[in-house]
């Protein structure tokens, strides 16, 4: 393996040495399956390739202080993407089996496991994906469920450091009721075009708003949205948001330190009321905001005094890199250690 420039790895593919493959057919999923191939065969007419039947995940492990390997909320992954199978009929994933993967995908490339300290980490992608042949819209009767893996750097190139973002009101993400709430890859296909258009006009990403009304802050791009006013922790209620990991796991801490949390539609008014704003989900942990600017109105909102993250934004940062990394006991059942 050729050196690795740990603390300048971009968020991106990296070939790593194995994963590992389940497939499911006749109503059964078969046993699990290791492969050096990068490559999947599939039928010309299998449902994820015309009709979407896709769904995925992310999730991290990292090298501790104590040299250990972690994964973190594992179990939180697994209901998840049960949760968006449901959502587009595909076969749901055994937790024995969905735990296996994982484990078994990072043990295989445990050297590609960042070292402890370098701001980066192992990405964990499990996939599924619909395999049966249909012309007609109806789901598969086969489906191929895998993870791959590799080591990342920050999702946001700045890593733990103030980026722009735009909000837009002429492309939305997804609609109430509709596919929003899971993780499956039509979504993110519709917001490829908003998004190259930011990154074009020198924002990290963009500030989608509902899409029924355009009134409500939805996602900041691929990842949650959340704000700070006075001592409450603040993060938006939609039925067309996807639940991040992160997220939650903030909500626990921000209540731990003290504070309120609040879940609910938050106006696009209000983020003149807030003293700190961020991003956050697995692969941006937190981004954090220092201006926000209306692609049509051009009116801006301004964070990040003198260019500093904010205080309480940095201390939740902090306290949850510290229970994936070790270096603080996890008191929530959050992290499975690899043996």
């Amino acid at each position: 393996m050729n050196q690795i420039d740990w603390k300048n790895l971009p968020f991106g593919y990296f070939k790593t040495d194995y994963n590992v493959r389940s497939y499911y057919r006749n109503g059964l999923w078969g046993e699990m399956e290791i492969s050096s191939s990068e490559q999947i065969t599939m039928h010309m007419a299998a449902t994820c390739l015309h009709y979407g039947q896709e769904a995925f995940e992310g999730l991290k492990a990292f090298r501790g202080k104590d040299g250990k390997v972690r994964i973190f909320r594992m179990d939180e992954n697994w209901k998840r993407m049960n949760n968006s199978a449901r959502g587009i009929m595909m076969a749901e994933i055994p937790w024995e089996l969905f735990h296996e993967a994982v484990i078994t995908a990072v043990k295989l490339n445990q050297k590609y496991v960042p070292p402890y300290g370098e701001g980066a980490s192992l990405y964990i992608r499990p996939l599924l994906i619909g395999t049966g042949p249909q012309v007609g819209v109806k789901p598969a009767t086969e489906y191929l469920f895998m993870v791959f893996v590799g080591p990342v750097g920050p999702y946001f190139k700045e890593g733990f450091s103030p980026v722009k973002m735009e909000i837009v009101r002429d492309y939305h993400r997804a609609a109430p009721k509709g596919t929003g709430h899971i993780k499956v890859g039509g979504n993110y296909a519709a917001s490829l075009v908003p998004a190259h258009r930011a990154h074009q006009d020198g924002y990290a990403s963009v500030l989608f708003l509902d899409s029924a009304e355009g009134k409500y802050i939805d996602e900041a791009g691929p990842a949650n949205f959340f704000g700070i006013k006075g001592n409450t922790y603040i993060t938006p209620s939609s039925t067309s948001i996807l639940p991040s990991i992160t997220n939650k796991s903030l909500q626990a801490l921000a209540k731990e330190i003290g504070m309120d949390v609040e879940v609910r539609p938050v106006p696009v008014e209000e983020l003149a009321e807030f003293e700190e704003v961020g991003a956050c989900g697995t692969a941006a942990v937190i981004s954090p905001i220092c201006s926000i600017i209306d692609r049509d109105t051009t009116h801006g909102y301004h964070y990040c005094k003198e260019g500093k993250v904010g205080t309480i934004s940095s201390k939740l940062y902090t306290m949850l890199r510290a229970i994936q990394e070790g270096e603080e006991p996890d008191n929530w059942g959050w992290i499975t250690i690899l043996e």
